[in-house]
């Protein structure tokens, strides 16, 4: 069964979007070093503007900055110089308090390798972001039973991720990251653990949320194909966006 015929829009149910300000994501002179014996300079001077509603993808070849790039824009890692805005909002040296709090209220994470919780079912995967919103454990389980359904997960919601696909187990990661209503998803090689058919529906369903839902998404892939399906492509190599 495909994908698609499961989805159907999401409730607004946890924020109200503030669409005057249409710049989401924009980044000034980024730089980041990764110290030790040797020093690595990743990121060598990042400049990038993404507006609310896009649908982008990064690509770069292994070692070119793009998954340090990812990081930064989801508040798991910081940056050394530059300035890093999100909704207008400075990131830079935040507590761990403060960027979760970013975190949880505006983005969602989609991984290549999926990063389930194997001890926890899928229902209880999907609702995890609930818990750290403070959401009662009846409303959380609701929600996350709703979009298990709306990826047409319902009767796997008991299973155990190593009871599942991989296919499955990338639409619970899905759901999960949509269960917040999150103004933004940052997707890592999110077809990259499929098969080739598997990935055509996932990369369908993420068009269709961002066209239908105005998601923002970023996609760090390095398949063409998938870059193909995105209205915009960013190529970053040796740490620069290449013009």
């Amino acid at each position: 069964m495909s994908i698609i015929t499961n989805f159907v829009p999401f409730l607004n149910v946890f924020v109200t979007i503030n669409q005057d300000y249409s710049l989401v994501i924009d980044l000034c002179n980024i730089h980041k070093t990764y110290q030790g014996a040797q020093p690595l300079h990743v990121l060598r001077g990042i400049n990038l503007h993404i507006e609310q509603g896009e649908l982008v993808s990064i690509m770069g070849a292994s070692g070119s900055g793009k998954s340090t790039l990812l990081n930064i824009l989801g508040i798991l890692d910081d940056y050394d110089e530059g300035e890093y805005l999100l909704d207008g909002t400075l990131i830079k040296h935040l507590s761990e308090t403060k960027a979760a709090h970013y975190r949880n209220d505006m983005i969602g994470f989609i991984f290549q390798s999926f990063n389930l919780i194997g001890f926890k079912t899928a229902v209880e995967n999907v609702e995890l972001p609930l818990f750290y919103q403070g959401v009662s454990r009846r409303r959380r389980h609701q929600l996350a039973l709703e979009g298990l359904e709306r990826m047409g997960l319902l009767d796997w919601a008991e299973h155990y991720p190593n009871e599942m696909s991989g296919g499955q187990r990338q639409r619970v990661a899905i759901a999960r990251a949509l269960i917040t209503q999150p103004r933004i998803i940052l997707a890592d090689e999110p077809t990259g653990a499929l098969d080739s058919k598997t990935g055509v529906e996932v990369m369908e369903l993420l068009q269709r949320l961002n066209a239908e839902q105005g998601i923002t998404m970023v996609i760090v892939t390095h398949d063409p194909s998938v870059a193909a399906k995105t209205n915009r492509i960013i190529r970053i190599k040796d740490g620069v966006i290449e013009q």
